[in-house]
């Protein structure tokens, strides 16, 4: 049976028979995995909580026929024990973890840049560097255009001009003017696009202490789910 190692992050677990668990990690070097954790449901399991959803873990994992097997679990990062204390970074993870749960279909594909990504929006989130919120939607802005579908939001996506942005179309893209505006683009107003931009580029400075307003929130999950093709039900509670 081949043995391999890598670390990564616990995106998801689901109940396999009496004391197992299927662990969905997220890996540096071998992209979205799933295995069986044997055991790890028994009060004195050798894995402790290290196989817990947002755990930064080194694997030893073997492969197996439907599933592969982690033999050993080693923490890197608990961001979880902080993380897990605060419901706003704990709703705040749980969307992160969908989102790229659901944006990586292919299992076995090494997608290094978004596992940067997630790592820094994890120690954001365990450090409070920001509001969770704010980490939240500039993580999923930002997974999501390392994935090909980046918002356009400094120039009309229909003329071009960078002038009267007053509206979003989702299905479009991206912003567009006065002029060009579909029936279906919503009113943008600049702050709003303000707030967009400044999630996407990561500029902290210009977001501040504040998390973003609820509108835009609300225009970054359908952003994401228009494009996953799939709700993101983290995102509704």
């Amino acid at each position: 049976m081949a043995l391999y190692t890598d670390e990564g992050v616990v995106l998801r677990t689901a109940k396999l028979g009496e004391a197992d668990r299927i662990i969905t990690l997220f890996t540096r070097m071998h992209g979205k995995v799933r295995a069986v954790a044997k055991g790890v449901r028994r009060t004195k399991s050798r894995f402790g909580g290290r196989l817990e959803p947002f755990m930064r873990v080194n694997v030893l994992i073997a492969e197996g026929r439907s599933l592969d097997v982690i033999s050993q679990a080693e923490t890197i990062s608990a961001y979880a024990s902080s993380i897990c204390l605060d419901y706003d970074a704990y709703m705040a993870a749980g969307v992160m973890a969908e989102t790229l749960d659901k944006l990586i279909d292919t299992e076995r594909e090494a997608a290094p840049e978004q596992y940067r990504l997630l790592i820094g929006a994890l120690h954001a989130l365990s450090r409070q560097a920001h509001p969770a919120q704010s980490i939240s939607d500039s993580y999923v802005l930002r997974a999501l255009a390392l994935a090909g579908w980046t918002p356009r939001l400094q120039s009309c996506v229909v003329c071009g001009t960078r002038e009267r942005l007053a509206h979003l179309s989702i299905p479009a893209g991206g912003v567009m003017c006065s002029a060009d505006r579909t029936p279906e683009a919503r009113p943008l107003a600049d702050a709003e696009r303000g707030q967009l931009c400044a999630l996407l580029a990561g500029d902290w400075t210009m977001l501040g202490d504040r998390p973003p307003e609820a509108r835009v929130t609300r225009l970054v999950g359908d952003w994401a789910e228009y494009y996953l093709e799939r709700p993101l039900r983290s995102m509704r509670v």
